[in-house]
């Protein structure tokens, strides 16, 4: 694969990448008002942007906003988030177990799609994973900080199925285009159009990347041509 045929390809998963974060950067308009409104008429709001979003033929299949706990409030927590069953395809809210006190207690201050854009005030991906805590589908998130003032208030966010990603990526991308797998920070294959390369596993093997891979812009992933056998290649 080409220098400028790696860039193009980069460029088109950043493309998709964006489209997500355009979902996500319209409940932000929604989102602040959340957070100072005790009538709850501002969440309401929230609910009819977040319902409207998860509508037929968008990527995200979960979408809302997860409150930073603030001394003022007595350290809350506090999720406001909805989702579309995998089963029923009916939109539902979110209600993770929020009690510190209780063995299922979800700490999501500790997850990393809420400590990363926190302490860096920049949007941030997480995955593939195993949704535990709500779908039980193969995910991405994605998030970006909740700011106002220069205070961190929360951060809004979606996920996104990772076959659906694909999916779409590769029908933007049509049925010529060169093999490759896009690696995250950790070395874990993000996406991957070779049979060979499954997507959650990692690819050293023990040994360093042939190389430093096409960064994708917006994402801490890399993209990095295969040959037939799986291989990465050089670049």
């Amino acid at each position: 694969m080409t220098a400028s045929a790696a860039a193009a390809l980069a460029a088109d998963v950043a493309a998709v990448v964006e489209a997500v974060f355009a979902e996500v950067d319209r409940l932000q308009a929604a989102a602040v008002p959340v957070l100072h409104d005790p009538s709850g008429a501002a969440a309401a709001r929230l609910e009819e942007a977040a319902q409207a979003l998860l509508s037929p033929g968008q990527l995200a299949v979960g979408l809302g906003l997860i409150v930073a706990p603030r001394a003022e409030d007595g350290f809350r927590l506090r999720l406001l988030w909805w989702q579309v069953d995998p089963v029923t395809g009916r939109l539902g809210a979110l209600a993770p177990d929020l009690r510190p006190s209780s063995l299922g207690f979800y700490d999501y201050p500790s997850t990393e799609w809420f400590d990363v854009p926190r302490r860096t005030g920049r949007r941030h991906v997480v995955g593939p994973y195993v949704d535990v805590h709500g779908t039980g589908r193969y995910l991405l998130t994605l998030t970006e900080p909740v700011l106002a003032g220069g205070q961190f208030l929360g951060v809004v966010g979606a996920d996104v199925p990772v076959g659906r990603f694909e999916g779409h990526l590769l029908r933007r991308l049509g049925p010529t285009a060169p093999p490759f797998v896009l690696v995250d920070e950790e070395g874990r294959v993000v996406l991957s159009t070779s049979p060979v390369r499954l997507v959650g596993a990692l690819v050293q093997h023990g040994g360093d990347l042939p190389g430093p891979g096409v960064p994708v812009a917006g994402v801490p992933w890399r993209l990095h041509a295969v040959d037939d056998g799986g291989d990465l290649l050089p670049g």
